[in-house]
């Protein structure tokens, strides 16, 4: 099984596990052990699983205010957690692949590893749900069958993801291409860049 093969094995898994309570505040265990990137891959899609729920809940119309502020400040702590969780795997890249050296020829990929996979963590979500949607009782036919066309686009998107993925970490181990990781530095989340927290001091 490729890494990227691994990574949809675990999303699919963990994305199920989350809908056996459905419960946005449960704790899981991660059934990997810390040395292993399955673990983070696991509390990634995690947190994912979380966030795409939360981003249900904010758009309920009769939603209190002040929950819904709540809900907003948690999910800002969530996409940071995830950022952080991406440049964790995209740092076992760097580290595993150190040793090779690029080709004279080689080139950069518009986008890392980690954040290719961050894609597969969302579609196994996207997956999830949309399947959910076709199976539906309460709905029209004419919701299912649009809800299983978009089915099957995200199937293929998923395939070609998984693929582009392994060919981009085979290139990486060959040296036909190379690593250079941009980190986020997000400057809303930090008081010393975002001028609304630190025009207040």
């Amino acid at each position: 099984m490729t890494f990227a093969q691994q990574c949809n094995r675990i999303f699919d898994e963990t994305v199920a596990l989350y809908h056996l309570t459905d419960d946005v505040d449960f704790k899981p265990q991660n059934p990997y052990s810390a040395n292993d990137p399955a673990h983070t891959l696991f509390a990634k899609n995690w947190i994912d699983a979380v966030q795409w729920h939360l981003e249900d809940i904010i758009r309920d119309p009769e939603i209190d205010p002040v929950e819904a502020l709540a809900l907003k400040r948690r999910i800002d702590r969530s996409n940071q957690e995830r950022t952080d969780m991406v440049e964790e795997i995209d740092t076992y890249f760097l580290e595993k692949y150190a040793g090779v050296t690029p080709l004279p020829d080689a080139s950069i990929n518009t986008e890392s590893p980690a954040w290719a996979i961050d894609r597969l963590s969302i579609l196994a979500l996207k997956i999830y749900h949309m399947k959910a949607e076709t199976e539906r009782t309460d709905a029209s036919e004419q919701h299912l069958a649009k809800c299983r066309a978009k089915l099957d686009v995200l199937l293929t998107q998923r395939e070609d993801l998984t693929a582009a993925i392994d060919r981009l970490i085979d290139d990486i181990a060959a040296g036909r291409k190379f690593m250079k990781v941009y980190r986020q530095m997000k400057m809303y989340n930090d008081p010393s860049t975002n001028p609304v927290l630190y025009a207040g001091k």
